[in-house]
């Protein structure tokens, strides 16, 4: 056996119930495997975050844009050709003095169409109960270190609002190309748990 061989970690009981119901549906004729596949790919390469890159990157270059965008988040998102079904977006910035994290302390609602699927640690109870009560040291267990000058506020999304954290951006912001700029942007940092 060599040292790269692979021993895939075991299931959880959620992913095991999970895996059964699809087999089930599936077996029953209820649920294609083409329209799952299909529904992957499409929060794989179509949304994702990617696409919140772009709105960072454009709310970092153009200040009126960057003013709607925290205005009214949904028709900024919008104007780039990002669509949503039925999800309400806030886009909170970070400054000097403040750095804004995001949570669901319930389940795991999350800005689908900007972000794409949600990280497994996001979903976790750890993540959603500990965020709100001690946002500090978890954000420094995942690298994000923020110092005690700056606020730190915790947003928690809902099934009615979902929210998106605008990075502080990097010096010199404008001797970038937009397309420099969303190279720089993270998942997690529009999550509210990295810096750039």
């Amino acid at each position: 056996m060599t040292e790269d061989h692979h021993h895939p970690l075991a299931k959880s009981p959620l992913e095991e119930r999970i895996n059964v119901l699809e087999t089930v549906l599936i077996e029953k004729g209820i649920l294609d495997p083409d329209a799952i596949d299909s529904v992957i790919e499409f929060f794989e390469h179509q949304v994702g975050p990617l696409n919140g890159a772009k709105v960072v990157a454009r709310a970092w270059t153009d200040p009126q844009y960057r003013a709607r965008l925290l205005t009214d988040a949904n028709s900024a998102i919008g104007e780039l050709g990002f669509g949503f079904e039925g999800e309400k977006i806030v886009v909170v910035e970070n400054t000097p003095l403040v750095h804004n994290v995001v949570v669901c302390t319930l389940c795991s609602c999350y800005p689908w169409s900007v972000l794409g699927l949600p990280p497994s640690w996001y979903k976790s109870a750890p993540y959603r109960a500990r965020m709100v009560r001690e946002p500090r040291e978890v954000l420094a267990e995942m690298g994000c270190m923020v110092p005690k000058e700056v606020e730190i506020r915790v947003w928690d999304s809902s099934a009615e609002v979902r929210y998106l954290v605008l990075p502080y951006p990097p010096s010199r912001v404008q001797e970038h190309s937009e397309d420099e700029l969303v190279a720089l942007v993270s998942r997690d940092a529009m999550i509210g748990v990295a810096q750039l």
